[in-house]
């Protein structure tokens, strides 16, 4: 079988690769991983840690790139090389020859299609759909059902936690409306618009916080 063109494809990406390679200078990755200069930075000492952790972040991202160029073209010698031995488009697994519509969509393919290694199909799904199958399912609109809101956010993140999220100094949250607070008497205390300018000037909202509060407060002075 002809494999001129094949050929000719094989060696124009591999000159596409090395020329690359040579014009982003390796990367910039010869002049060391974490060294000032592979920033353009004379010192990182005055850099904000979120631009030294872009800066990491570069870095792997172009040693990733490097290693795919590297493998890739590492392929393509080996194909070169079975060209010119003769042994090109035999599949090393089976022995039968490789189909020329695989050999021409990859070049570079050493089995054929169903002894390749790379036969699995992951089925794996993120974890959040989980989260949220079972939110729909305990958090439903249908009849007999309440809506998911802000206090059972609150729980489900809760849930996650090994120890418990109520300490001192917490954001309390009330049950009924959702409203997060820090000290419970926030619900029903208020200021105007120049803030807190002495005890005179606080206004209190009876509502149903207060009467919880209040509540609490003669339960504490008269426990019977």
């Amino acid at each position: 079988m002809d494999y001129t063109q094949l050929k000719n494809q094989l060696e124009q990406r591999k000159h596409e690769i090395e020329q690359r390679m040579v014009n982003t200078d390796q990367l910039g990755l010869e002049r060391g991983f974490a060294s000032d200069m592979s920033s353009g930075e004379l010192s990182q000492y005055d850099n904000h840690p979120a631009d030294s952790g872009t800066e990491l972040y570069e870095r792997e991202k172009d040693i990733a790139l490097l290693g795919h160029l590297k493998e890739e073209l590492s392929d393509i010698h080996y194909s070169l090389t079975q060209m010119e031995n003769g042994s090109y488009g035999i599949c090393e697994a089976t022995g039968k020859t490789i189909p020329y519509e695989r050999l021409k969509a990859l070049p570079t393919a050493r089995t054929i299609a169903k002894a390749s290694l790379n036969q699995d199909i992951s089925t794996d799904r993120p974890v959040e759909e989980e989260v949220i199958e079972n939110l729909e399912e305990e958090y439903g609109t249908d009849d007999g059902m309440t809506g998911y809101n802000e206090q059972d956010a609150y729980e489900q993140v809760a849930s996650f936690n090994q120890t418990s999220m109520v300490y001192e100094g917490s954001s309390l949250m009330d049950s009924e409306d959702g409203v997060g607070y820090v000290e419970e008497y926030e619900p029903f205390v208020s200021t105007d618009i120049q803030g807190y300018t002495g005890e005179e000037h606080v206004h209190i909202e009876r509502n149903i916080h207060y009467d919880r509060y209040m509540d609490k407060q003669d339960e504490e002075e008269d426990p019977s």
